[in-house]
């Protein structure tokens, strides 16, 4: 696990970017794992302005997000794919076809997470995936105790992630209790990881990170697991 330590959260934004630029550089018809939640929204700013001011293109990009809410539509101010639209796949040259984010309004979430998994199997599997990280430590919407080898899997939301995303509604109540999620083991079958954290309301979950052993009651902690995980952090630390 590599550890990038930076001053703020400008510059993990920016170094964030700088990783996902050079993937999709490299690999034009690359398949990335997207994250919401506050900290990604700096690197997606950061790529839409590369992308007006450099051009790197999304044309063969796909995309595949972590997780959606059940029960919300894609048009909900609060859906995963209201967010992506809005903070990123309306402001670059990605094709609508290609970004995928689960269906919370499935009428079969069992089926629609196997077609989920499936779709992601036929596209080859995720080159890079970005997370984030909950205080809980949840990874995507994988709360703790979820399998290490889960796949994409309908979870019940935890009242303290409920009540960190009651932030984004008008009240509790509003906040969905389950979610779609793709699973830890599918995670860790991406090639490369890359984990954000920011802000003083993750300190102890980085803490726990860096010291606890790997154990399914801190989801995050399998990434010590994976051979290639980036870590960027606005957090102060002794290394």
């Amino acid at each position: 696990m590599k550890i990038i330590n930076v001053g703020n959260y400008q510059e993990l934004s920016e170094r964030a970017a700088k990783i996902v630029i050079e993937t999709v550089q490299n690999k034009p018809n690359a398949v990335l794992g997207l994250a919401t939640g506050s900290t990604p929204i700096g690197l997606y700013n950061e790529l839409i302005d590369d992308h007006a001011k450099n051009g790197t293109s999304y044309r063969k990009i796909c995309t595949f997000n972590l997780d959606e809410y059940v029960g919300l539509e894609g048009s909900h101010p609060q859906s995963y794919l209201y967010f992506m639209r809005q903070h990123l796949f309306n402001h670059i040259d990605i094709s609508p076809e290609n970004t995928f984010i689960p269906n919370g309004k499935a009428e079969d979430m069992m089926k629609e997470c196997e077609r989920y998994e499936e779709l992601i199997k036929e596209k080859g599997g995720i080159d890079l995936q970005i997370l984030g990280i909950g205080q809980n430590g949840h990874i995507g919407f994988n709360e703790p105790g979820t399998s290490f080898s889960s796949r994409t899997h309908i979870i019940q939301l935890t009242e303290s992630t409920r009540k960190a995303n009651s932030r984004f509604f008008s009240s509790m109540d509003e906040v969905p209790t389950h979610a779609v999620t793709v699973g830890i083991q599918t995670i860790m079958e991406s090639r490369k990881i890359l984990l954000l954290v920011s802000g003083q309301a993750k300190m102890e979950a980085f803490k726990r990170l860096l010291s606890d052993e790997i154990d399914e009651s801190f989801p995050a902690s399998v990434l010590k697991l994976h051979n290639d995980v980036t870590v960027i952090t606005d957090i102060a630390f002794d290394n």
